[in-house]
């Protein structure tokens, strides 16, 4: 039976510690392991026939450091670890139930922008150790001790893109649940599933103990098999060598603990030894097995934010969209990236959650574009994006190099637009904005609307993609021509909630166009939407009237805990000044030319705000 059959069906174990045993039989400091693949391959075998004899079902290959960076023959290396492995399981007698896992670690650089590795050049460093590894007959791809999401994204992309093997993804979090650059657990998780990977868990970092809270994290938010591997608690150098403080009976019972939280695969990291995993082994088998629950949870996230969609309304910056925009088109036509990044900064300041990012023109080279300017924004911003476009090459591109899980606007009931943006966000992850419009035009009728909505949602059904990340848009379009358009809209909010338990979208200020004072109508008709069920309203958030509705429907429905962000956008609040008056301070101060001074400018790469503010 292949792994994939057994994941989440029945435990199933991973090796444990490779440098520790390598350093006692020899390895010295700064020595690379992965040369031992073809100077001392004796050594290596008996080092995954000790897991495989122990019970481990998945053993890594002496692979985890073996990229280009390192060295020049990456794939004689990575073959030759696989080949010893093969061999370790035949002489173990586990050919018919155990795995060669391809160990792949992280390369030791840090990407664009936080680094100078481009994404798409570590997607190539690790095909190239991942495709080696599945052609010397490889059964599952095992991406590890991964500190940065981006990083890990360009290794599952990697994966899928040579082989059809299993992968199974494990990060390094610190105690508090973050990882090095930044992402939290659910957050990582979201984005992975998104991925189409087969499991996802933690390694390294610290002892079993440490990681039981984020064990727990993982169990609430992953609907995947869970895999933990800790170390043997904290590490200390004894005569030279490092040593590790927890004993494999210790070790054992400490997992077992982890075991009944509901995680499904289980091994170790460093300091472990085939002991540890032997008793481990024998402690866990005998507990009750849980297989993963599907978590009906929506998350769009960054590298470093996550923001949930249907606890509350979710404001989506509308102003980085040229159209209608004169300022924003001749910013694109120029390549004035910092025009657009001041705008993503203004809408964060006002308190947008999400950032909408729509960059055609006719003119321009919108796939380069786009993939220039998601680049730039997530060098400035934490807050995740909405990628929006009709062009499927500039939508590839910039799924593809976007780090996180992003919102993608959009799909329509079309067959053919269906089988050109579905299978990107089965490939890439993204939560989908689904318009229901089809062939025939727009619905004028809620159940019309909700029909296409319904073909929408089984079409994300066969290509993988959950309901949960799919959000369906009401259509709002402008009462001036259509005296009922407003109610078609606010039946279709409300008919997502309450007929499929779905999450929907509008764009507000569709519905005023052609009107005199759109802000009044957009205001109370956001309020309308918002109390219909809408989830996420595309609106300005530097427009105050907006944001005051937004933020007196939450105080009233008891989304504001303790009432907190009422009262500090309105503390300053004069009776009598008029609801144009009623913006937060934040929408106020992002309204500013002048949002950033020099030192923010500088710290946000806004080169040309900078420039201004030394002359200011």
């Amino acid at each position: 039976m292949g792994l994939r059959e057994r994941l989440g069906k029945e435990w199933l174990f991973c090796d444990g510690g490779t440098g520790t045993i390598l350093q006692k039989l020899g390895l010295k400091g700064g020595e690379l392991p992965e040369t031992w693949n073809l100077t001392r391959p004796d050594d290596i075998k008996a080092l995954n026939r000790g897991y495989f004899e122990a019970g481990s079902n998945i053993v890594n290959t002496n692979t985890f450091g073996a990229n280009r960076f390192k060295y020049d023959n990456v794939a004689e290396i990575v073959t030759a670890a696989v080949k010893i492995c093969q061999e370790a399981r035949k002489e173990a007698g586990r050919e018919d139930d155990a795995y060669v896992a391809i160990d792949v670690g992280p390369t030791g650089k840090l990407l664009e922008p936080m680094g100078d590795l481009a994404f798409n050049d570590a997607v190539d460093v690790f095909a190239e150790i991942i495709k080696a590894g599945y052609e010397a007959g490889g059964d599952v791809v095992v991406i590890e001790t991964m500190s940065d999401s981006y990083e890990a994204k360009a290794a599952v992309v990697a994966a899928h893109e040579v082989c059809d093997l299993p992968v199974i993804v494990t990060m390094v979090y610190d105690e508090s649940g973050k990882l090095l650059t930044g992402g939290g657990v659910e957050g990582t998780v979201a984005m992975l599933e998104g991925l189409k990977v087969d499991a996802i868990g933690i390694n390294c970092g610290f002892g079993p103990k440490q990681m039981l809270p984020i064990a727990e994290r993982l169990v609430k938010c992953c609907s995947l098999p869970i895999v933990v591997n800790p170390n043997a608690g904290l590490p200390r150098t004894e005569n030279g060598q490092t040593v590790f403080d927890v004993g494999p009976e210790e070790f054992a019972e400490i997992m077992g603990e982890i075991a009944k939280l509901g995680v499904h695969v289980m091994g170790g990291c460093c300091g472990t030894t085939p002991d540890h995993i032997r008793t481990m082994i024998n402690t866990v088998k005998t507990l009750p097995f849980t297989a993963p629950t599907l978590k009906n949870t929506t998350y769009v996230t960054s590298f470093a934010d996550c923001v949930e969609i249907g606890i509350k309304p979710v404001i989506i910056g509308e102003r980085i969209n040229p159209t209608g925009k004169k300022k924003l088109q001749q910013a694109l036509r120029d390549n004035n990236i910092d025009y657009i990044l001041t705008e993503a900064l203004k809408q964060e300041e006002a308190g947008a959650h999400i950032l909408d990012v729509n960059v055609g023109l006719p003119e321009i080279d919108e796939p380069s574009m786009m993939e220039s300017v998601i680049l730039k924004i997530q060098s400035i911003t934490n807050l995740p994006l909405q990628l929006d476009t009709t062009d499927i090459e500039a939508l590839e591109r910039g799924l593809r190099i976007y780090n996180g899980k992003p919102m993608v606007n959009s799909v329509n009931g079309k067959i053919e637009n269906i089988e050109a943006v579905m299978p990107l966000v089965a490939k890439y992850g993204g939560v989908l904005v689904g318009l229901p419009l089809d062939e025939d035009g727009i619905p004028a009728t809620a159940e019309g609307r909700l029909a296409i909505a319904k073909r929408i949602y089984e079409a994300a059904d066969k290509y993988g993609i959950p309901r949960k990340d799919i959000v369906i848009d009401g259509l709002a379009m402008t009462i001036s021509s259509d005296p009922n358009s407003a109610i078609a809209t606010l039946d279709t909010v409300k008919g997502v909630r309450d007929i499929y338990n779905g999450h929907s979208i509008l764009g507000v200020s569709n519905i005023s166009f052609g009107l005199p004072a759109r802000e009044l109508i957009n205001s109370y008709f956001l309020t309308m939407a918002m109390q219909n069920g809408l989830s996420c309203a595309i609106i300005n958030p530097c427009n105050g009237p907006m944001m005051a509705s937004y933020r007196s429907f939450n105080a009233l429905m008891n989304l504001d805990p303790k009432l907190e962000e009422f009262i500090g956008a309105f503390s300053d609040y004069v009776a009598g000044s008029g609801i144009a008056a009623a913006s937060s301070k934040s929408s106020s101060a992002a309204s500013s030319n002048t949002v950033l001074t020099l030192a923010e400018a500088i710290e946000r790469g806004v080169t040309g705000r900078a420039t201004e503010a030394m002359k200011e």
